[in-house]
């Protein structure tokens, strides 16, 4: 099975994937957003385009790369990745879905003021790609292709994974670490992302 985790940037998606994947026996995050970075970097800039999710490449890779994992993996499959493209959702998850793939979907949903005070914890300021993408992507995610919605603004970490897992059918293992212990360990998972976009 794959949970793909959308929600617009800022949404939590991929701090939750994380913390899903510690509570759940064979599982493995798969972050979309590393082969977008890499292609980005690759290419001339007179050919760059603003969204590395415009590159057909990207989506026939993914697309690929999740079948293929899918097929092999005798575990779950946690994507914590921003699709809002219609198009570009039925491209990857629709041909996922046609190729006998469970995919069960979730997007993280929240009111713009919370994602900016998210986006600001993570050291992303109004001037921000993520900060100025926020009209646009919530806009988008309330579109019914983009459902089923999980409405996180008063909802601690541990609420959403229960949530994402009882949607998708799935046991969590008890989570016995100490404050301080998730507490880092969030921590690191914010700054990998981080410096990924850097």
């Amino acid at each position: 099975m794959i949970i793909w985790i959308n929600g617009t940037f800022g949404s939590g998606k991929t701090t939750a994937a994380y913390e899903l994947q510690r509570r759940m026996p064979q599982s493995f995050v798969y972050d979309p957003e590393r082969f977008g970075y890499v292609l980005m970097a690759n290419i001339p800039k007179e050919l760059a385009k603003g969204d590395f999710q415009d590159y057909p490449l990207w989506r026939e890779a993914n697309y690929k790369l999740l079948k293929q994992i899918a097929n092999n993996y005798h575990g779950t499959i946690i994507v914590p990745m921003t699709l809002t493209n219609k198009s570009y959702f039925d491209e990857i998850i629709g041909r996922l879905k046609k190729d006998g793939i469970e995919v069960k979907h979730v997007t993280l949903a929240a009111a713009k003021k919370t994602i900016q005070q998210r986006l600001r914890k993570r050291f992303e300021g109004n001037h921000s790609w993520a900060y100025n993408q926020i009209d646009h992507r919530l806009s988008c995610l309330e579109k019914d292709v983009f459902k089923e919605h999980i409405k996180t603004d008063k909802m601690t970490i541990e609420e959403v994974v229960e949530t994402i897992a009882k949607l998708s059918g799935h046991q969590l293992l008890p989570d016995h670490r100490t404050k301080f212990r998730k507490m880092i360990d969030r921590l690191t998972v914010t700054l990998k992302e981080i410096q990924l976009f850097k």
